[in-house]
Formats: structure tokens, sequence, C-alpha cells
């Protein structure tokens, strides 16, 4: 991650509530080509979630604690707080002096933009701006939210205006929570009603409509340089395993999630 910060511009996206085994079928199913063409191998990586619900997870996943492998470890991770004794901190760790990365991107002059879509995003209180208020500029519309069946579409085209807007010298840190696959998203599966509810298909239906769309976010990401890119789930849902519902709690569809990074040719390389 030394070698990118500073040269590349950086994308996360967490998809709100993507499980592993949905999105580990589909990509294996060829249902999401827009992904998977950027997946290595054209596979996730299983990995832990850092917390077992939004909040938790993105407090986490901000100080650098990012879903880690399932395997034993410790792994190396992309960005660390400096701190005596962290095994996790390498020699190609981001280290930085701030509680965060975010923050610790905007020293080293990057701009650093949230396009928020679950209500933890919402600015609509005090609880809804904590994680918003860690980027010099955040943005939220009802229309990105979880009760919009177009909500990753709209979020993708303000992507591309704020893309649009900076100057191309300016070195951009983007993320975006996409509320697609949260509940409600019984409106992505055709044929499907609100008495139907929200099932594991109509969840999976929500990933197909976000990769419908992803092409264009990673296209804007990609168009003024080089994009380091983080795409992964920030925890899982349940839908009736072992009797649970939601999240919020201890199964394993809640902590195993799906994880890539991949690195976006700039312009250069197309031209």
């Amino acid at each position: 991650m030394n070698e990118i910060v500073g040269s590349h511009d950086l994308l996360l996206v967490t998809l709100d509530t993507l499980r592993y085994d949905v999105a580990a079928e589909l990509a294996a199913a060829g249902r999401i080509p827009n992904l998977a063409r950027h997946l290595p191998g054209g596979r996730w990586e299983r990995r832990h979630a850092p917390g077992s619900f939004t909040y938790a997870s993105h407090q986490a996943i901000f100080a650098g604690f990012l879903p880690t492998p399932d395997t034993q470890g410790p792994h190396p991770r992309l960005f660390a707080a400096r701190f005596a004794g962290s095994e996790s901190t390498a020699e190609g760790t981001f280290v930085h002096d701030t509680p965060d990365f975010v923050s610790g991107l905007a020293r080293r002059g990057y701009r650093t933009v949230c396009v928020g879509g679950v209500g933890f995003f919402n600015r609509q209180g005090p609880l809804g701006s904590v994680l918003p208020d860690l980027f010099q500029e955040s943005h939220w519309e009802p229309e990105f939210g979880v009760a919009s069946p177009t909500s990753f579409a709209s979020q993708v085209t303000r992507a591309e205006e704020i893309v649009a807007d900076l100057p191309p010298e300016q070195r951009l840190f983007l993320f975006v929570n996409v509320s697609a696959l949260h509940q409600p998203n019984w409106f992505h599966l055709p044929g499907a009603t609100r008495e139907s509810g929200d099932t594991r298909a109509s969840h999976a239906a929500a990933l197909e409509y976000v990769d419908r769309h992803i092409g264009r976010l990673l296209a804007a990401m990609s168009s003024r340089r080089p994009c380091f890119a983080i795409v992964c789930s920030d925890h899982g849902t349940a839908y009736g395993e072992d009797g649970f519902t939601g999240h919020r709690l201890g199964h394993e569809v809640v902590w195993t999630v799906p994880y890539a990074h991949f690195l976006l040719d700039g312009p250069e390389a197309v031209a």
C-alpha cells in the first residue's frame, strides 16, 4: 500500500449485508459478470467480518481492520494506525498517525468522500453522522437508502459527478456503502411482492442489480489515473437458518463475508 498511496485513487465499496455463500454462488454461475471479471481468479475470497452489523463493522474497517482471511493469522493489513506491538502491521502496510485511515489519507492529500447508503450514513441524527463525519465530504439522499429500488444506480450517478468535479491533480478516496442488499430487497426479485417478503433469492437478485451498475462506478474511478479498489461485505444476514433472521447475531452466515481487492488501470492503459 505504500506504493499505492499517493500514486493511485482509492475506492472502498461495502456491499452492505452481502452473504458470502450467495456472492460465491452467483460468481460461479456467471450471474455477476461485471464484478467477476475483476475478482482474482473470478472468485471471491472468503473472510470473516469485523462486526455483525453495519456500525460496528465500519468503525473497525475505517480503523484498518478489514474483513480477515478465514485462515489462522496474523494476516498483514493494508492500513494500520501506528501502535506498538501490532502483529498485523507489515512492511507493505500504510501506517498512519491518525485513529482511522480516512483521516490518514486526508493528511496525505487525498480528498475523502463518502456516498452513504444505509441509515448509519443518513445524517438524520447524531448516530447517523458519526461515520460520515470521518470524511471531508459526504452525500446521502433517500434515493440512496434501503427503501429505494434504484438506490445503487443513484449512488453511482452521484459518484460520477464527484469524480467529474475534481481537479485532475486531486487524489481521491471514495467510499460507497451500497444499501441494495439490505432489507427490504424483495423488489429486486422479478414477480416478488411486499407480501412475499425478503428471501435468499431476493438477496441474490439484489446483487445482480448491483452488478448491472458496478461497471459505471469502476469506470469513473479509473478515468483519471489507476485506482486501487476494495469490494467487500461488512457482514452477512440470516434468512431463517437455524431459526435466525437478520443480523447483529453470531451465526456463520453473518460472520462469513466476500472480499476482493484489485487494481484498475488508468486511462493511459486504455489509450
